[in-house]
């Protein structure tokens, strides 16, 4: 895999409220700026592909991997590139942690890697931002993991 990096923040929510938002996949688009549309069923299922267009109008599939109560896999895919995600959450007092890890596939993966660099600190700030806000103390990390 290409492109890996990881980061993980504190979220002010509950582990419950995160899943929640993780496990929307008709609502990604809306603080996921790379998906343009997904389409399928409202609930997370593992297994059953979602469509997908993402920026710039690639077509493709999203797919939940796996679901669990501290951790979701995902993996979406156009032609020539492929994401695998993962989603690992933690009780942290009132709020929550969360780390966002992923890594690229595909001969378009390795083109974009670049743009990619600090995408999981920002999926992490857009999904904070869904939820509400952030406690003080967030950290970072990048790199292959």
């Amino acid at each position: 895999m290409s492109s890996e990096q990881a980061a993980r923040m504190r979220v002010a929510a509950t582990p419950d409220q995160v899943r929640a938002v993780l496990l929307d996949p008709l609502s990604l688009p809306e603080w996921n700026s790379a998906f343009l549309r997904i389409d399928g069923r409202p609930e997370a299922v593992t297994g059953e592909p979602y469509r997908l267009t993402v920026r710039p109008g690639l077509s493709g599939t999203f797919d939940y991997v796996r679901i669990e109560p501290g951790r979701i896999d995902t993996r979406w895919s156009v032609p020539g590139f492929t994401e695998l995600g993962s989603w690992h959450i933690q009780p942290h007092g009132a709020a929550t942690e969360v780390e966002h890890a992923f890594g690229h596939e595909g001969p378009l993966a390795a083109v974009l890697a670049p743009a990619y660099r600090s995408v999981a600190r920002i999926r992490l700030t857009r999904l904070a931002a869904r939820l509400g806000h952030t406690e003080p103390s967030s950290s970072h990390s990048a790199g292959p993991q």
